[in-house]
This record gives structure tokens, C-alpha cells and sequence, in this order.
């Protein structure tokens, strides 16, 4: 039994003296390093845009789109977060802005505060890109 000990003893510092022998000292790279090393990790300006993008230049930036945006968007309006905001994403997709208000079951109350805040809405297209699985009620982002 002591002689397996001493061989496998001997033969791990054999393979860590191995390893600190030709191992290479690790290196801080700047930028101008890492972009000359490889031309594909630098980014580059053009026509790659996405869906995403192409949303981010409509009213989707500026107001919360009732088809696309996430449930995390509604909590900036008072009384909309999660109840609120769950009924409107379960019932989209929606053609027009005021189709929120014809959600079956909601009480008077929520009409309310859907029509006082219809202005901070948008409806534009359903994009899969933020509609793919559960993506709306939980986007990740944490």
C-alpha cells in the first residue's frame, strides 16, 4: 500500500513539474492586442441589424408596446405590475392600441387605469424575437 502512495506521490509531482515547466506566464492583453489577434471579435458597423434593432427605432423605445415588451416595462405605471401587466401579455396579440380594453374580466378598476394610461402604450407587429417562450414574463435580466 505505501509503495502505490510513493508512485502516485512521485508521479504527481512529476506531471505538476511537467506543467510548470512549459506552461506560458499568463498575460494582460489591451484592446489593440485582442483586435489584431483575430478581425473577428471586432465589431463592425453595417446592415447586422435584428429585429430587435429595427424595434428599437420605432415608438417601441419610447412607449411600452402591448405585443412585445416584457413584464418588467409595465412596472413604471402604478397598478400595473404583475396582475395587470400578466392579463395584458396573456390576451396579445392586439391590432390596436384600445383592444386592451376589451380583455375579458377585468374589473372597472383596471379600465380605468388601462384608459388613463393608453398614450404610454404602442401595438406594433408581434416579433418573434421577444415572444419566443416565456421570454415576456421573464426576460433573463437579472
Amino acid at each position: 500500500m505505501k509503495l502505490w502512495q510513493r508512485i502516485s506521490a512521485y508521479f504527481s509531482v512529476l506531471v505538476v513539474g511537467c506543467v510548470m515547466l512549459f506552461a506560458q506566464p499568463a498575460q494582460a492583453y489591451t484592446f489593440n492586442d485582442i483586435s489584431q489577434l483575430s478581425p473577428r471579435i471586432v465589431a463592425v458597423e453595417g446592415d447586422r441589424r435584428n429585429v430587435a434593432d429595427d424595434l428599437l427605432t420605432t415608438e417601441f423605445g419610447q412607449k411600452i408596446d402591448v405585443n412585445n415588451s416584457d413584464i418588467r416595462d409595465f412596472r413604471e405605471l402604478r397598478g400595473f405590475y404583475p396582475k395587470l401587466a400578466s392579463i395584458i401579455i396573456q390576451n396579445a396579440p392586439y391590432e390596436q392600441v384600445e383592444d386592451v380594453l376589451t380583455i375579458p374580466g377585468l374589473s372597472e378598476r383596471q379600465k380605468e387605469r388601462l384608459q388613463a394610461n393608453l398614450d404610454r402604450f404602442s401595438a406594433t407587429p408581434p416579433a418573434a424575437v421577444f415572444n419566443e417562450g416565456d421570454e415576456r414574463y421573464n426576460a433573463g435580466v437579472y
